[in-house]
């Protein structure tokens, strides 16, 4: 076995080792065969581009090439062409794939179930990936070391989201993959490395195998990255102990309570959850709050924002405090408030990694490892903590400003300006232009925020629809404030942006809205009570809640008119899903009942993003012709030498006139055509010899029979008949006999030089010479004409 064939091998497994990792994840574990197979195929193209051999960037489009086909073919064929090129079509249903393969990883405890054809896009689009990086740094450029930063990425990404339960033993077996592919690699590029790892030198005339050196060197190379991989992340204390960290995945990643919690975003099932065929319970809650419309239960504040979506930040956190929790950011003394006790039953079901409660929270009391975040004052669970079935107690503050004291506050500090009232540059100007308009006239941010929270809820015109997507990219909220159709996400996160574009501190908040009053005095929160609402922040009274959402939760008291005869409707009141009474008519976004669905023209979609096109909205059949002709395109640029090469030999051996003066062009077409015909045999033309030791040459060195020989030599007589004769004539059979030469250089080689010579001639080198050639007379005229552009100029000047 060649050792380019053993490296090539030693990729595979290297590659496939490492997406071991990825096992823990997803069930069933039937994708790894999938991924295998598709791993060979890649190397396979990338083993026959070598052997031709094509240059190594037409290697790797070869392999780029193959992997995108087959991954349209497994998933969106339909949409393609020929089921294996992909046009606009298949790249929107990409598009969609991987949105809900995000969707899916942020939604499904692990593992996640392998029928979501997101989460296996992924996962074999990223193991191919990262098989072709692999392939191409240590196959085709021949430096496995580098290759194993791709298989360390692959790996971390299984680690950092799996439970931590095996991780040392798929590191153990990602990395004595990593070893293979360094100890497959050979002497040459091993010997690059010098002696740094070479250990002591070996005495003068001892005997030492020369295939022991590369093995030891690649040996001492892995040891010592496996062990810098190891021992380094022990000094980074953010890291937590380093790849074998035996400690767990959780929050607070070591003892003392302290650590860091990742920024996860949990609106992902938001919108799921509101669109649930059944409103299962998720928590059953009794309190003794005076009004059950205000408890809303929150689960965690999202303060980062990109321009795409909210987040939480990175925050630190420490042990649960004993007793009783610090005092709320901002909340002054002479605010109303009183202590409410809560006490909350999770369902067997429901494991949620944050703890939901009403805010701000003053003491729990919980089993169970939790983690306490101060600046959002949230509880969060640690290694692998939730609240799966758990019963625990909530103390909170009922806090109760009033209008005047909200409308009179003082500045906010100035690091809760700088972290809540940051914006990206990429945020359209359409938004915070929308917020002052809304806000004119008013007074103070109160005012503004007041306005705001009404334009949305009441006055602006818009309407509550789940069915609306959530949308991405910088101009979702343009959109939402154009459309006026979303739910509470499209509410919160356009509320909240638009008060930091008036420099009001804003944050937003997720969790539920007040859910259902039980017979028995509890209160039934259910799935289709998910809620996002936006918070913003006063100077004496701290973070506040707002509620633009229509037909959702309850507006506060506090941004209420006192005047009777308002126009602002009686909004005090629990969200549509904890009425006890049915509806007249049924919501937007109920679904259809099947009485429905008998009737002529069926059920209205529910939004204009779940309406599919009607019409000609589709792709033109030139834009079809263009992308198929694109595809081929690609498809034939690593035949394109191939091709030339067909050509050029059908026009030099083609028809030919008859008379003397045919005579001496054709001779010399067929000559060239036999030199470059031993050229792609690996026979170097040598310009500088006669047409006979040309052609004697040619037969040495072709080893070629009797027949094939006395053909060259016809051939090579014929050139010199035309080159030195008086008046050269015509002799026949010569294409004849450049065909028989060919035949038998084609016999005396092997089958690799007889494939290299039809997929990658190297008379192909003739293309760049003209090429190269073209370019210099060009440059050369360029030159010749610039000093008369010179003179001409300063004749006009």
């Amino acid at each position: 076995m060649s050792g380019r064939i053993r490296l090539t091998l030693g990729a595979w497994a290297a590659t496939l080792m490492a997406a071991c990792a990825l096992l823990p994840l997803v069930q069933p574990a039937t994708w790894i065969v999938q991924a295998a197979l598709l791993l060979a195929v890649q190397a396979a193209v990338g083993a026959a581009a070598r052997r031709v051999p094509l240059p190594r960037p037409l290697t790797v489009t070869a392999q780029a090439v193959v992997t995108v086909a087959l991954l349209t073919f497994l998933f969106a064929r339909e949409q393609a062409l020929g089921g294996l090129i992909p046009g606009p079509q298949a790249l929107d249903r990409f598009a969609v794939l991987l949105q809900q393969g995000g969707d899916d990883i942020a939604r499904y405890a692990i593992p996640a179930p392998l029928d979501s054809d997101g989460i296996r896009l992924m996962l074999l689009g990223g193991v191919l990936v990262v098989g072709l990086l692999v392939d191409t740094l240590a196959v085709t450029f021949r430096s496995a070391a580098p290759a194993g930063l791709p298989l360390l990425a692959l790996y971390s990404v299984a680690a950092g989201l799996s439970d931590g339960g095996a991780d040392w033993l798929w590191f153990v077996v990602a990395a004595a993959g990593y070893l293979m592919l360094l100890l497959a690699e050979g002497r040459d590029r091993l010997s690059q490395w010098g002696r740094v790892f070479g250990g002591p030198g070996h005495t003068a005339g001892a005997e030492r195998s020369g295939a022991v050196a590369p093995v030891r060197t690649g040996r001492r190379i892995g040891v010592v990255a496996l062990g810098i991989a190891l021992v380094v992340p022990l000094g980074l204390p953010a890291m937590n102990g380093g790849l074998l960290d035996s400690v767990g995945t959780g929050a607070g990643g070591g003892a003392g309570g302290g650590g860091t919690i990742s920024a996860v975003n949990p609106l992902v099932s938001l919108r799921d959850n509101l669109n649930a065929d059944e409103d299962r319970q998720v928590l059953s809650v009794r309190t003794k709050m005076p009004d059950v419309a205000d408890l809303y239960l929150r689960i965690v504040s999202l303060d980062d924002f990109d321009g795409t979506t909210w987040k939480p930040s990175r925050r630190s956190i420490t042990a649960v405090p004993d007793g009783t929790f610090p005092t709320p950011v901002g909340l002054g003394p002479d605010v109303k408030r009183s202590e409410v006790t809560t006490r909350i039953s999770a369902a067997d079901w429901y494991a949620q990694d944050w703890l939901p409660m009403p805010y701000p929270p003053s003491g729990v009391r919980i089993g169970g490892e939790w983690r306490y975040e101060p600046q959002g004052m949230t509880l969060v669970g640690d290694h692998g903590q939730n609240t799966r079935g758990l019963t625990y107690e909530v103390k909170s503050l009922d806090v109760q400003p009033t209008a005047k004291q909200l409308a009179s506050a003082g500045p906010p500090p100035a690091d809760i300006v700088r972290d809540f009232t940051e914006l990206p540059d990429s945020l359209p100007s359409s938004v915070p232009r929308t917020a002052r308009k809304v806000t004119a006239g008013a007074d103070d941010p109160y005012a503004r925020a007041v306005k705001l929270q009404d334009w949305f809820a009441v006055t602006g015109g818009f309407e509550y629809d789940t069915q609306v997507q959530v949308g991405s990219g910088s101009q979702a909220i343009a959109r939402f404030l154009r459309d006026k159709q979303g739910f509470c996400v499209h509410f919160s996160f356009a509320m909240a942006a638009m008060a930091r574009s008036l420099g009001i501190p804003a944050r937003v908040a997720v969790g539920f809205a007040p859910g259902s009053p039980q017979a028995d005095g509890s209160v039934s929160v259910g799935l289709r009570d998910a809620h996002a609402w936006p918070e913003l922040y006063f100077e004496g009274v701290g973070w506040t809640r707002f509620e633009p959402t229509p037909n959702r939760g309850s507006m506060p008291s506090y941004t209420l008119p006192d005047t009777p005869d308002s126009s602002v409707p009686e909004t005090s009141r629990p969200s549509e899903s904890a009425s006890a009474a049915p509806s007249a008519a049924p919501s937007r976004s109920e679904s259809c009942t099947p009485e429905q669905k008998k009737l002529d023209g069926g059920c209205a979609s529910e939004s204009p993003q779940a309406a599919l096109p009607a019409g000609g909205d589709g792709p033109r059949w030139y834009a079809l012709a263009l992308w198929a002709l694109a595809g081929l395109a690609v498809l034939a640029l690593p035949l394109a030498p191939m091709l030339w090469r067909l050509r050029t030999r059908a026009v030099r051996l083609g028809a030919h006139g008859r008379s003397e003066a045919d005579a001496v062009p054709h001779t010399l077409a067929v000559w060239q055509e036999l030199i470059d015909t031993a050229w792609d045999f690996g026979i170097v033309p040598e310009e500088s010899r006669t047409p006979r030791k040309a052609a004697a040459r040619i037969v040495r060195l072709g080893q070629l029979d009797e027949a094939a020989a006395a053909s060259v030599h016809r051939v090579a007589d014929a050139v010199e008949q035309v080159l030195y004769a008086p008046r050269p004539r015509p002799v026949a059979g010569l294409t004849d006999d450049v065909r028989r030469a060919a035949a038998g250089l084609g016999a005396a080689a092997g089958r690799a030089a007889r494939l290299r010579a039809l997929l990658a001639p190297r008379s192909t080198a003739r293309l760049v010479w003209a090429a190269s050639a073209w370019w210099s007379r060009v440059r050369e005229r360029a030159l010749a004409l610039r000093p008369t552009w010179r003179k001409t100029s300063g004749q006009q000047g």
